[in-house]
């Protein structure tokens, strides 16, 4: 039998994630840069997806551990949104996407791997970005590291502030 193998040792800190007990949300700006944080704003926190989907992957969350919309005041809201907006713009200045996709997956029925917590994926792509591997393998390459594309947008989020 051939048994072909893709060697991903990073793979086991998701893992061990997935039995944490703690929010990943709530816990983000206690350590900005463990959790990738770009900004935070009154309400909201904007943060690189640490197992990402696509490179540029971020997460926009309140900061209220809340599970749906309709438990966030309209200020919660307003601020959420802005936030993505932000998010966003940001993405589209350092990476110029050729498009996103935006979505919030509710409960785990619906994908979320985080629930309980409301947060809203921002995936940047691009014409082509899919190839042979996720549809023979599975697999999806992410050509960016963390570090450094967290480097590149915390540079342009706070040039933008400044």
């Amino acid at each position: 039998m051939n048994t072909n193998k893709l060697w991903a040792p990073w793979r086991i800190n998701y893992i061990r994630n997935c039995r944490q007990k703690k929010c990943i949300f709530c816990e983000s700006t206690k350590n900005i840069r463990k959790n990738f944080v770009i900004f935070k704003t009154p309400h909201s926190v904007a943060m690189l997806n640490i197992f990402p989907y696509n490179n540029g992957h971020i997460l926009v969350s309140p900061l209220r551990h809340v599970k749906e919309l309709r438990l966030l005041k309209n200020t919660e809201i307003l601020d959420l949104f802005s936030t993505l907006t932000k998010a966003k713009a940001l993405l589209e200045k350092v990476l110029k996407p050729d498009g996103f996709n935006i979505g919030i997956n509710i409960d785990q029925s619906a994908g979320a791997g985080i629930i309980g917590h409301l947060h809203i994926h921002i995936v940047p792509r691009w014409t082509g970005d899919t190839n042979f591997m996720p549809v023979l393998y599975g697999t999806k390459i992410i050509s960016q590291s963390l570090d450094e594309l967290y480097k590149q947008l915390l540079s342009n989020a706070k040039s933008k502030t400044d």
